[in-house]
């Protein structure tokens, strides 16, 4: 057999086992992140569950909804009161 020929069957055989390994490597990095998701889930759900309380997180009443909207709303009032005495100095001072 030729030498150069048995070369190049090593390397495509190599190549093969390279691209197995690295498919393999994928997939245990992909179920390993899914399984620590998993279980984090599950935690939070044992948790709750023995608080006797549910998750309620992301949710606002209409009463919660109703005082954040007036509190923006001073806030807002409060941002262009100053922005407003602002360019009254630079008025009076030009």
């Amino acid at each position: 057999m030729n030498m150069q020929l048995i070369v190049a069957e090593l390397k495509k055989e190599r190549d093969r086992i390279n691209r197995a390994i690295a498919a393999l490597d994928e997939t245990a990095t992909t179920k390993s992140g899914a399984l620590a998701r998993k279980s984090r889930a599950t935690a939070t759900k044992r948790n709750a569950a023995s608080t006797g309380r549910r998750s309620s997180r992301g949710h606002l009443t209409a009463a919660g909804r109703k005082r954040l909207s007036q509190l923006m709303k001073q806030r807002w009032a409060e941002r262009r009161r100053k922005a407003s005495n602002g360019r009254r100095s630079a008025a009076k001072a030009a």
